[in-house]
């Protein structure tokens, strides 16, 4: 066997074994993860690279170019790193990545925590108060 076709292998395996890792471990070992590719097959909970970001699939479907995963949002989530104690908000496009109660987020250099499950609307946007919660600057110091 030449050393190109055991490379492949190798490959192979890595990214099989690496299906199975929690996302934290696995914002940790990006490169394990397959980089997305037009024309493939992806299942649900199947994870790829994509602009060196970790996109989880949401979806059975088949990879287009005018779907990638950046702007396919009813197809692919974002992998956030769980070590991000108040991540930058991204409008969410539906239920499949909409915050869930006392999700906290950045928003308009300030912070946030969600009110209520399913929250789809903008932190601070007028009407919102009862959604979210701004969260002090000075308060979060004292944590």
């Amino acid at each position: 066997m030449d050393i190109i076709e055991e490379a492949r292998k190798m490959r192979a395996l890595i990214e099989t074994m690496a299906e199975d890792l929690e996302d934290e471990v696995a914002l940790d070992n990006i490169d394990v993860f397959p980089l997305w590719k037009v024309g493939m097959i992806y299942v649900k909970d199947y994870r790829v690279r994509y602009n060196e970001i970790l996109y989880k699939v949401l979806q059975d479907h088949t990879s287009q170019g005018d779907w990638t995963p950046d702007t396919a949002v009813s197809l692919y989530v974002r992998v956030d790193d769980p070590q991000i104690e108040w991540p930058e908000w991204i409008q969410p496009t539906g239920a499949q990545d909409a915050y869930a109660k006392d999700a906290k987020v950045s928003h308009n250099e300030k912070h946030w925590i969600s009110l209520i499950d399913n929250n789809v609307w903008e932190p601070g946007g007028v009407g919102t108060e009862a959604l979210w919660e701004e969260v002090p600057l000075e308060a979060q110091d004292e944590n």
